[in-house]
């Protein structure tokens, strides 16, 4: 019930990396895989090094099992845990596709059990999403975000710049941009489908930022992770008060 969901699209995940710094970032959308429940997360998030130096091929990131710490609406915490890692994952099954290297940046965070009923997966404002995207955005099209970390406005409207590296990527324009802090967040077209997760932002005129596909992420996690098969958890319908 959403009176007493306190986990939900949006949230503020916090990864340790040392005894003195850590990075933040937000969850994009709720997943399931066999009974358990998970919420998606950039996979750079648990990176250790700098993305500028290389691909999530060969950049160095934090283990399976890492502490991740849940940022709760009520002002509370939960902890989670890394339990998926496309980084690690292309890492073990020595991937050699740059492009995949480069833009497969996708990782599942799990709740405990206990957690499971302050869960909700409609993205808030929004609404949806209503399914996953599995045939792109055309260029023009009407996207949504849900970033509220930033300190800054929490839903974030736009339009769609067209594709790159063969679908792996989309590029998109919102204002404001999103900026560190909101990586990982979750893109909405406009049917309120969910399409991406942010993880890229780039330095040209339109302050654009890079969109990883959700469905080709998925689809390498569900093949080639641990966990088995893993689903997006749909929400409720898209909010009339906010158009798509």
């Amino acid at each position: 019930p959403a009176a007493t969901a306190t986990i939900r699209p949006g949230a503020a995940l916090l990864t340790q990396l040392n005894s003195r710094s850590g990075n933040a970032c937000t969850a994009n959308f709720v997943f399931t895989a066999g009974t358990a429940t998970y919420l998606g997360m950039a996979a750079h998030c648990a990176g250790t090094g700098s993305r500028e130096a290389g691909s999530g091929c060969t950049e160095p990131t934090l283990p399976i099992g890492t502490s991740v710490l849940v940022r709760r609406s009520d002002g509370g915490t939960s902890p989670g845990r890394l339990a998926y890692s496309s980084w690690l994952t292309m890492r073990q099954r020595g991937e050699r596709d740059p492009q995949r290297c480069e833009y497969n940046d996708f990782a599942l965070v799990a709740l405990n059990p206990a957690d499971a009923a302050r869960v909700n997966p409609t993205v808030p404002v929004l609404g949806g999403p209503t399914g996953l995207d599995t045939d792109g955005v055309r260029k023009g099209e009407q996207i949504a975000t849900y970033s509220p970390n930033d300190k800054g406005k929490a839903v974030k409207t736009g339009t769609s710049l067209g594709d790159g590296a063969n679908g792996l990527l989309h590029y998109v324009a919102t204002r404001p941009p999103g900026i560190p802090g909101d990586s990982g967040s979750g893109f909405l077209d406009s049917r309120g489908a969910a399409f991406g997760v942010l993880s890229t932002a780039f330095d040209d005129a339109q302050h654009s930022n890079g969109v990883i596909d959700l469905a080709s992420a998925l689809a390498y996690a569900s093949r080639y992770g641990p966990l088995g098969p893993v689903n997006l958890v749909p929400g409720n319908a898209p909010s009339v008060a906010v158009s798509l």
